[in-house]
């Protein structure tokens, strides 16, 4: 009797689970083979349940990496600077071949023809580009700094066809004064070096932003080394083809730009400093901005005319350069951002920020005095081989100027500092360009030592903010 019940209430209690499972899975009609198939498929399932999380989370990766790819502004500076590269040097041996057949082939009035050509083509560029800042700057507010890189670009290739008209048409020398103001007039180089320091800006750390600056000037030399070796081979097989490869490259870069690169802001909320809320504060980081900005316009007024008037002397007896030889000149200068990223990636720590700009003065303007003596190409390398940290100040500079402003500030000020710098390198060239032709007949390298002389003076101001910060324990 025992068993029996015990049987009974065993039987009872299987069959009411066995009731409570096929009602949970909503079966109860459901044929055994059905039900042992359905609940194979159920634990399948289950085991491929963790294997699509993994993939979510794979492709969640996947998305968030390629966002990270395409906020970069690097890809953009290099495939410009690889067309601007080609364009360079099709437009300089294209004005200095018709200028010496504009005086007979005379080397030194050739040089003073082509001088004066480039000085006008500058200045016209740099006026237009005063004139465009206001636009672009209310443009960049309420869009985003990628306006200029967009604007700057199409201006850019624009004027590339200027070019093209002059080499199939028969029009005067004087068309390419068109290109520049399109060029110009669209934001030239000072807006596009405005959208690439504010995006760098935007898209790095505070305690990165030195060695990020650095990295886009990296890249930004790679590919002028490419590109100048190779538009001195490209120009023997013939100007058209270097202009055409220049117009292709830049129109690629224009449209990674448009379509490709996104204008990714970091939450302002973040805590980077604004500009001081104490009245001392806001003196003291007034004062760091304008000894900066003063550092910068000093160290521009020094370079950029003498680099320029290089260009020029290295075509002119007693070097002599063909396009070969011009395109290795222009690598070597190029080289000088590769150099002068490794000595930031490797003295960064050690040194920091002040130092690191006061060396890169000091390789540039001694490496600029040895070139005033470059009466032969060895002497030319050297001297450029001395100049390895003369790319580190400006993106140091622009570096230490960042951690001063807050992120919204960054579009503007970066385009007023770039219009400050624009009229810099416009003084600089007629002032240079200017003297350049006065010395071929006595000291042709004389431009180089005043450089030299100019560029030395931007430390000053450098000192004066890191002893003011000394004094105040600001650092």
């Amino acid at each position: 009797m025992l068993l029996q019940a015990g049987t009974s209430y065993l039987l009872k209690s299987l069959s009411l689970q066995s009731h409570s499972f096929h009602s949970a899975l909503n079966c109860k009609s459901m044929p055994i083979g059905a039900f042992h198939s359905f609940t194979s498929i159920k634990i399948h399932s289950q085991r491929i349940k963790p294997f699509e999380l993994q993939i979510s989370a794979s492709s969640s990766q996947s998305a968030n990496l390629m966002g990270a790819i395409l906020t970069l502004v690097e890809p953009v500076v290099v495939i410009n600077k690889l067309g601007t590269s080609f364009f360079e040097m099709a437009l300089t041996q294209t004005v200095y071949n018709q200028s010496l057949k504009a005086t007979a082939g005379d080397s030194d009035q050739a040089q003073a023809l082509s001088s004066r050509f480039l000085l006008i083509q500058s200045v016209l560029s740099s006026v237009a580009a005063m004139v465009s800042i206001i636009p672009l700057r209310r443009m960049a507010d309420r869009h985003g700094p990628k306006v200029f890189l967009v604007s700057s670009q199409m201006g850019s290739v624009l004027g590339m066809f200027t070019l093209v008209i002059f080499m199939y048409c028969e029009v005067p020398l004087e068309i390419l004064y068109l290109g520049s103001l399109l060029h110009g007039l669209s934001g030239g180089g000072p807006m596009f070096w405005a959208g690439v320091a504010a995006l760098a800006s935007l898209s790095s750390e505070q305690g990165k932003r030195t060695l990020k600056l650095n990295i886009v000037d990296f890249c930004f030399g790679v590919a002028g080394v490419v590109g100048d070796l190779l538009s001195g081979y490209l120009y023997q097989m013939g100007p058209s083809i270097l202009l055409l490869t220049a117009i292709l490259v830049s129109v690629v870069a224009l449209l990674y730009s448009v379509f490709a690169l996104t204008d990714s802001r970091r939450s302002l909320s973040e805590s980077e400093p604004l500009l001081a809320e104490s009245e001392n504060g806001k003196t003291m980081d007034r004062v760091s901005v304008g000894m900066l900005i003063t550092a910068m316009v000093l160290f521009i007024l020094g370079m950029v005319g003498a680099e320029n008037v290089l260009q020029l002397y290295v075509l002119k007896p007693p070097l002599s350069w063909d396009s070969v030889w011009a395109g290795y000149g222009r690598a070597a200068t190029s080289a000088m951002y590769l150099s002068s990223f490794i000595g930031v990636l490797g003295l960064f720590r050690v040194l920091g920020d002040t130092p690191l700009t006061l060396l890169g003065i000091v390789s540039n303007c001694t490496g600029m005095a040895i070139m005033a003596f470059a009466v032969e190409s060895w002497v030319y390398f050297l001297a450029r081989g001395i100049m390895m940290f003369a790319c580190v100040p400006m993106p140091t500079l622009r570096a230490m100027l960042s951690k001063n402003l807050h992120p919204r500030q960054y579009g503007r000020v970066f385009g007023l500092l770039q219009l400050v710098l624009a009229v810099t390198d416009l003084l600089s060239n007629v002032f240079f360009t200017s003297i350049y032709p006065l010395t071929l007949g006595w000291f042709s390298g004389f431009c180089f030592l005043l450089s030299c002389a100019i560029s030395y003076t931007s430390a000053v101001p450098i000192i004066y903010r890191s002893g003011r910060d000394l004094r105040l324990g600001s650092i």
